[in-house]
């Protein structure tokens, strides 16, 4: 097993474990609006996000571009569509049927 992706995957996931947790731990409903720690859990969406793409990303880079050509059409896929429909449902989806057909294709 190769540690370098171990240690990535188990901070990836101590990190996406808190951005989840730290808004029921904080009890958001006692928080007052605009204060410094309403603005860092509303943040913690996007971060979550980043975190997670970032962390299943890595392993796929490669210099061989026919390789890296799933990862990129897949992103493009759900940029697009998330340009276009402003959909987290429908930009996933596209992404997941980008990516996979491009498997497909290239076999």
């Amino acid at each position: 097993m190769n540690w370098e992706l171990l240690t990535v995957a188990l901070m990836a996931g101590v990190a996406n474990w808190a951005f989840r947790a730290l808004p029921i731990l904080a009890r958001m409903d006692r928080m007052s609006v605009g204060g410094w720690l309403g603005r860092f859990l509303s943040a913690t969406g996007p971060a979550a996000i980043a975190t997670l793409f970032v962390a299943s990303i890595l392993p796929a880079l490669s210099p061989d571009a026919l390789r890296l050509a799933p990862v990129v059409i897949g992103t493009a896929a759900v940029v697009a569509t998330w340009i276009a429909r402003r959909s987290v449902v429908l930009a996933t989806l596209a992404g997941a049927v980008a990516h996979g057909v491009t498997v497909w294709l290239i076999g």
